[in-house]
């Protein structure tokens, strides 16, 4: 048997006893080593019945032997065979400064998530192949997940189908517990997660919320044991950590609720890829919990939900040391409530403000009616505020502003982005980026000249409508201090690399 590297492939276990309850009363390992002495550890779930499994991407070409217990065995890995970026370069992992993402081969990325939230419980694999050749299209990298409907007094039927509908990943969630764990959930979760890797599209992987939830109607995440909780995040690890991830252990909360320290802690201890671990906070919460933490890779605040554009809230995390990523995780959703509310354009200016702000992690975008997966236009339960007038899931979808934050990676590929800083000393310009000698980018909403003051930002330049991506301007300053030129009037993006 042979398989490519970074391809996830399963075993299934035959010599695990049998237990009470296997979910929680028995932890399950296995070992993989390299034919150059690599080895890698990674945990086996449980999947029912007798059943126990382990998944593992191997990083590298060549011999693996594996063993767990008992049982061992071997297979061939070859290289890449797929342009898929996370076959092809590997899964993320953090910058060597902390500040922005790479590909395991060192490769520069850049996030572009969605918010999706109720996907999970409410979606169905038809709907989520529609809604994942969209985004693939419009250039995004990712997707936030709620991996269970996190509200303990939610009620409906379980049919996805139905109005106010969702599965179930715990029975006994509604008690505040995470014990009777619902395999057939996960195994349906399965097929709903590959479709959005083979998408290009990462989940990030939300154990359960500390904050509104689905309806508001009191979250488990405060409430679960802690120990129950960091088991359900090794639990995630085990059964999709074999494939792009990222863990965000903490949700909409204060981030000092102590699940999420017990779950960051599992993540870190049980990931042997390094794949990102971070906390989402709720608006009005300083965002700077566990910043010294060695499981913590990355901080995003969130900025409410009143179609304020507030960068400065970036800015002061980035100046937060020791240093993590940053990134504003959930600017307003487009439409919500109100038609107009953050829409079109809107989202694109959010975007490109908070990355140069400091947000080089990347950018995350969100549409009233569909992180909540409303099956329809008008479907009853959920709360007005935060649901687009006459929109489902699928009209959601189309809302203008998805485009430009999905373009905003597009844009940028290619270029040497790793741990890029906010700069604002090589020209006169309120927002603008720079590695060093490599690369340059200034945002500016209404375009015109930018003049420049840094000899070592380089010569050659591309300017680009951030509307569409098209490339406006293309040339080389003679001089140093030779402005950027372009007539103003409209958004643009600016770019001086060393390539170009």
């Amino acid at each position: 048997m042979s398989i490519s590297v970074w391809r996830e492939h399963e075993l299934e276990l035959t010599g695990v006893p049998e237990v009470a309850d296997p979910y929680t009363d028995v932890e399950v390992w296995a070992e993989f080593e390299h034919e150059s002495g690599l080895r890698l550890r990674r945990p086996a779930f449980w999947d029912g019945g007798r059943t126990w499994r382990v998944r593992f991407a191997a990083p590298e070409p060549g011999r693996w032997k594996w063993s767990s217990g008992d049982e061992s065995g071997e297979f061939d890995v070859t290289a890449a065979d797929s342009e898929h970026p996370f076959y092809a370069h590997g899964f993320w992992r953090m910058s060597p400064g902390g500040r922005s993402l790479v590909h395991a081969d060192g490769t520069p990325a850049i996030l572009a998530a969605d918010t999706a939230w109720a996907l999970p419980w409410r979606a169905t694999p038809e709907q989520v192949r529609e809604y994942a050749a969209d985004r693939q299209a419009k250039g995004f990298n990712a997707v936030l997940l709620m991996t269970v409907q996190p509200d303990m007094r939610a009620v409906g039927p379980r049919d996805r189908t139905q109005d106010e509908s969702f599965a179930v990943g715990f029975e006994d969630l509604p008690e505040g517990h995470l014990n009777e764990l619902n395999v057939e959930y996960f195994q349906y979760l399965d097929e709903l997660l590959r479709i959005l890797v083979d998408h290009g599209l990462v989940p990030v992987l939300q154990p359960v919320f500390q904050g509104f939830g689905w309806k508001g109607l009191e979250v488990a995440g405060t409430v679960v044991p802690p120990a129950e909780y960091a088991r359900y995040c090794r639990y995630l690890v085990a059964r999709y950590g074999a494939q792009p991830a990222i863990y965000l252990v903490g949700g909409d909360g204060s981030g000092r609720e102590p699940q999420i320290a017990a779950g960051g802690e599992e993540v870190h201890a049980t990931d042997c890829y390094g794949q990102p671990t971070g906390i989402h906070y709720r608006p009005h919460i300083q965002a700077n919990a566990h910043q010294d933490a060695e499981w913590l890779d990355f901080q995003w605040c969130q900025t409410g939900h009143q179609g304020e554009h507030v960068p400065e809230r970036v800015a002061d995390m980035w100046r937060n040391l020791p240093v993590k990523a940053v990134a504003n995780g959930e600017p307003t959703y487009e439409n919500t409530r109100d038609l107009g509310r953050a829409a079109g354009w809107w989202q694109g200016h959010e975007a490109w403000s908070n990355l140069c702000a400091g947000g080089t992690m990347g950018v995350v975008y969100g549409a009233g009616s569909l992180w909540q997966w409303l099956l329809h236009p008008g479907e009853t339960g959920q709360s007005e505020f935060f649901t687009a007038p006459g929109a489902g899931w699928r009209e959601a979808v189309g809302f203008e502003g998805s485009s430009y934050v999905g373009l905003l990676p597009k844009i940028l590929a290619g270029l040497a982005t790793t741990d890029m800083a906010p700069d604002w000393t090589g020209a006169i310009t309120g927002r603008a980026l720079s590695v060093p000698g490599e690369l340059f980018v200034v945002y500016r909403d209404n375009g015109g000249p930018v003049m420049i003051f840094d000899d070592a930002i380089p010569l050659g330049y591309r300017i680009v409508d951030p509307r569409d991506g098209s490339v406006v301007a293309t040339g080389k300053r003679a001089a140093p201090r030779d402005p950027l030129p372009d007539p103003g009037g409209a958004p643009r993006v600016y770019i001086c690399a060393a390539d170009l």
